[in-house]
């Protein structure tokens, strides 16, 4: 038997614990045939296998998000204005002019998620006026987190916000002494008021947003993302929305492997929705790349404790259990596995009094449940989900959220937010993800940073020697531990001989970068059952044909997603067959710099998250020779 695919020459990350190193990789039929050193591998060699030189690359199996909104994200990536991983206020205030230049009447620009304001050197938000004085005209909405959206003048009378709107009950609509809105809405804890304000804007044609979808899972691509579990969503309708994946997957243009989640849309008919999809939607319906996953995260709306750490823990209602009790034997009874957003401690207690009560009549005998995010919970309520055969899947809110958990509750409980070494320790299935794109990023390597450095986004560090990972743990909760989740631990998760061929080869060394490094990682190469699907630098030559990006004026035609060295010099040359009179120098624009500094380059992120003296701002910025500063 000749091999399809060789891949040789390289530094390759098993996690496999009985084959933990090899050299290179064998694949055929969409699986690995052989994972050895080189000479070994290459006795599979024929005269039309393709051979990659990995050029001692470390090379890991493909990542997979545990818990993340693809099918809702592919729907608007192209819509959005990314601020993932943009290092100063002025980048993303400068950012923001550009495209509301670009886009036409009556779209809005909106920036949705992946940041916050602790990750900008300013470190704080924009303001009302800044965001009105660059757009007067067109509609602008920022959400922030789970706390707050900022609506302009423009996007107010948009969505027609008055001085007669109510707000909704667990919301703020902030005003003015004249009782007019100010364009700040506040989720006071109750999101939703963000949310259906979001899904007033227009939609994109269902052309451009297959479009939209094929360009954000290559965006997943580029940082070594194969497989995911969607959680659903609200305003994710079952099946209207599941259209433009299920298409992609009919023609074979899927280059993520999708499990996903049926979430609840009805608040008081819960019971009613499951109990419809459960004669329609067989379990696990779909194949390798597209396959139903069971329930949730939202079982029954009154189980909602939200997660803003901004507000106070909310108290559920207490019919809650009632109604949640009534989903959950539905779910059991027809063998569903399900999965339960749970923040706090106090909400997961609830949820497995619950649990247990429906296991001591019909026993979950081995059923996959998850309890999703679990910053909270305690050591007793592990225990209790492992003992009915549970999983807890954990996301880097915490990055985007550290500073606000650490100024409510204290830093000593947020070094313990959420316990992932005691999950692990008590061996209870844990698997990584970023519960993107609303709040977390969806690039897994600030998850990976997170866990391993211990720090927010922002750099506060919430995570000592005793809570904080190894690389190789961490590593493994985004590969095989996410894989329990799906169900699917003997087909992903390891560079193992049978396993589904999917893998990356990283641009830097994750075992040997510096930790303020690893945010940085993006792959060079990602196969995805044995087809590559994102390549460049060194593999160019192997990349799939490129897309165009629909429409035309999309933020993402610029500014490509998540912010990194790469994208800004790429922005700078797609700038250059852009509008000139509109953008000129889109380098400059998105840098916020007159040029390249002598001592860091164009890196002027490094320069603003160092140690030395050129991050004091109050001291002399070219102690070191440092003009990164000099505007």
């Amino acid at each position: 038997m000749k091999a399809e695919t060789i891949l040789y020459n390289g530094q390759v990350h098993t996690v496999d614990r009985n084959n933990p190193v090899a050299t290179a990789v064998a694949i055929k039929n969409g699986r690995f045939i052989a994972v050895a050193d080189d000479a070994t591998v290459m006795q599979l060699a024929g005269d039309e296998t393709t051979m990659i030189d990995l050029q001692k690359k470390r090379v890991i199996p493909g990542l997979n998000d545990s818990h993340t909104h693809l099918i809702r994200g592919g729907l608007n990536y192209n819509l959005e204005l990314r601020w993932d991983g943009v290092p100063s206020l002025a980048d993303a205030l400068r950012m923001l002019k550009v495209q509301v230049a670009r886009t036409p009447s009556p779209q809005w620009v909106r920036v949705v998620g992946g940041w916050c304001e602790f990750q900008f050197a300013e470190k704080r938000l924009p303001t009302l006026d800044e965001i009105n004085a660059i757009a007067p005209d067109t509609p602008v909405f920022i959400l922030h987190l789970y706390d707050r959206a900022l609506l302009n003048r423009a996007a107010l009378r948009a969505v027609g916000f008055t001085k007669d709107t109510p707000a909704p009950p667990g919301s703020t609509i902030e005003r003015n002494s004249n009782g007019e809105p100010t364009g700040l809405i506040i989720a006071s804890p109750n999101a939703l008021i963000l949310y259906a304000t979001l899904s007033k804007g227009p939609r994109l044609s269902y052309e451009h947003q297959l479009n939209s979808t094929r360009h954000f899972m290559k965006e997943l691509n580029r940082f070594g993302v194969t497989s995911v579990i969607d959680a659903g969503g609200g305003f994710q309708n079952y099946p209207d929305d599941y259209k433009v994946v299920e298409e992609l997957r009919a023609l074979d243009q899927l280059t993520v492997r999708i499990a996903y989640n049926l979430f609840t849309q009805h608040p008081k008919q819960e019971k009613e929705d499951f109990a419809s999809w459960i004669k329609s939607v067989p379990l696990h319906q779909g194949d390798e790349m597209y396959r139903h996953n069971g329930a949730g995260e939202m079982l029954v709306f009154s189980a909602a404790d939200f997660e803003d750490f901004v507000q106070p823990r909310p108290e559920l209602h207490e019919n809650m259990e009632a109604e949640l009790e009534t989903v959950v034997r539905l779910l059991v009874e027809n063998r569903w596995p399900f999965r339960m957003h749970a923040t706090y401690n106090e909400s997961i207690t609830r949820f497995l009094n619950v649990f247990e009560k429906v296991n001591r009549d019909m026993p979950f005998d081995g059923l996959h449940f998850i309890i999703d995010h679990a910053e909270t919970i305690d050591e007793r309520n592990i225990e209790r989900v492992k003992a009915l055969g549970g999983g807890i899947a954990i996301q880097s809110r915490m990055a985007f959220q550290g500073e606000y958990f650490t100024e409510r509750y204290g830093a000593a409980a947020a070094a313990h937010t959420p316990p992932v070494r005691k999950m692990l320790e008590m061996e209870v299935p844990v698997g990584g993800g970023t519960d993107a794109t609303r709040v977390s990023t969806y690039n897994p390597w600030v998850g990976l940073y997170w866990l391993t450095a211990g720090k927010t986004v922002g750099g506060l560090e919430l995570y000592n020697e005793n809570t904080r990972l190894s690389r190789e743990t961490a590593l493994e909760l985004y590969t095989r531990g996410s894989a329990w989740f799906s169900d699917e631990q003997h087909q992903k998760g390891s560079v193992k001989s049978g396993m589904l061929a999917d893998l990356t080869v990283l641009n830097a060394d994750y075992f040997t970068v510096d930790e303020a490094d690893i945010k940085n990682i993006e792959a060079e190469l990602t196969i995805v059952g044995g087809r590559i699907v994102y390549a460049k630098g060194a593999f160019t030559g192997f990349a799939p044909p490129s897309i165009p990006v629909l429409p035309d004026w999309s933020p993402a035609n610029i500014y490509n997603g998540y912010c990194t060295t790469s994208i800004q010099q790429a922005g700078h040359q797609a700038a250059q067959q852009h509008d000139g009179a509109l953008t000129g120098n889109l380098f400059s624009h998105v840098h916020h710099c007159t040029g390249s500094c002598g001592v860091h380059g164009h890196d002027h992120d490094k320069a603003r998250r160092s140690t030395v003296p050129v991050t004091n701002y109050t001291a002399f910025w070219g102690a070191l020779g440092c003009s990164c500063f000099a505007f």
